[in-house]
């Protein structure tokens, strides 16, 4: 059995943690939750390099891509329920009007032929909004496109990539359309849906979605800003449709852990459903992605087997991962876009600590 030296392995963490909040004085704030049953093994800690910020470690925040987890859940909840399979066409969901000229590439229409499996792991060859919107909002912060009228927009001013099926290309377009097919299926707003699938069943009574839905349970502690260069995001309501189904999940940490463990132990999809979702396709060199799931896996000389863990990042620095080996949760935010990659590498280092307590 797998045994850690826990007051050295808390103290070694608590001193990269405050190094790493100390580090930039542009970092308003940060969240590191650790969890391991197995290792009987916890810390959740927050903080600023502000002194006049207040971080506490219950406040809940914006978690970015992370979200997208969520959204393959509920999929994977509906597919159990019998309202979908992976398989289908997404013109089985979808109307016409939606549908007409979403995928052309090389003058064929392929819009029929992607899959709900497609919009999962990113291989629709489909569009990525994200990155153009965002920079429209800065210049527009008042309008506000409902995620039809982004589809909308995205077919008439981004290019496909490839067709269906044979090739990767992270896109927050495909979670778009996996919000919509939601809607579609369970006759609900996308933010009800995950209440009610989700956020009920798990007790994670201070989660909500970004501008759209208040928690059921009011928060002791207002949402965390969170910032794109010097530009606090937070006050752009317009935001939260450009991200929509593809993380505008807001949550404290200890919902996030309860999440976490209900997909761990199968509690809120059965554990044939999740080996379905490691329906693994290339994202970049030691990662995989699957439905909803960034896979970190051995590559020798560059990724170690200690970093071998899977759950999903985020834009803003948010992470959300399980690492089997340890048995450890490993959930956080550094709330800012400036910190995308440096949160990968710090989560690396807290893994580290670990390994070297053990």
């Amino acid at each position: 059995m797998i045994q850690v030296n826990k007051e050295k392995a808390k103290k070694t963490i608590e001193k990269l943690f405050k190094k790493t909040v100390n580090k930039s004085s542009k970092q308003n704030s940060i969240h590191l939750l650790i969890n391991s049953e197995r290792l009987d093994f916890n810390m959740d800690l927050a903080g600023s390099s502000k002194d006049n910020i207040h971080i506490d470690s219950e406040q809940p925040y914006y978690i970015a891509s992370v979200g997208k987890l969520f959204t393959s859940i509920l999929v994977g909840i509906l597919y159990e329920n019998g309202k979908l399979n992976f398989n289908d066409n997404i013109s089985k969901f979808l109307d016409d009007k939606l549908l007409k000229n979403l995928h052309i590439y090389k003058g064929k229409d392929y819009s029929e032929e992607i899959k709900i499996k497609h919009l999962l792991n990113h291989t629709s060859g489909l569009y990525d909004h994200w990155d153009p919107l965002l920079e429209n909002l800065f210049e527009n912060p008042d309008v506000i496109m409902s995620p039809k009228k982004i589809i909308a927009w995205s077919k008439e001013n981004l290019k496909t990539h490839c067709p269906p099926g044979e090739g990767f290309n992270y896109s927050d377009t495909n979670y778009h359309l996996l919000g919509l097919i939601i809607e579609e299926i369970t006759a609900t707003p996308f933010h009800e849906a995950l209440k009610e699938y989700i956020f009920k069943p798990l007790k994670m009574k201070q989660s909500s979605m970004l501008h759209y839905s208040k928690p059921i349970e009011e928060n002791k502690y207002p949402m965390a800003d969170f910032y794109i260069k010097n530009a606090k995001l937070t006050n752009y309501p317009a935001y939260a449709n450009i991200d929509y189904a593809g993380g505008g999940i807001v949550a404290p940490a200890k919902d996030l852990l309860e999440f976490m463990k209900a997909v761990v132990k199968h509690q809120i999809i059965q554990k044939e459903t999740f080996e379905k979702m490691k329906d693994w396709t290339k994202y970049s060199l030691g990662i995989d992605y699957g439905y909803g799931l960034m896979n970190f896996k051995t590559i020798p000389l560059l990724m170690p087997k200690k970093y071998n863990m899977w759950g999903h990042a985020g834009a803003t620095g948010a992470f959300m991962f399980y690492h089997p080996e340890l048995d450890t949760y490993l959930i956080g935010t550094f709330n800012d876009f400036r910190f995308e990659k440096k949160s990968i590498r710090f989560l690396f280092k807290v893994i580290n600590k670990l390994y070297k307590e053990i």
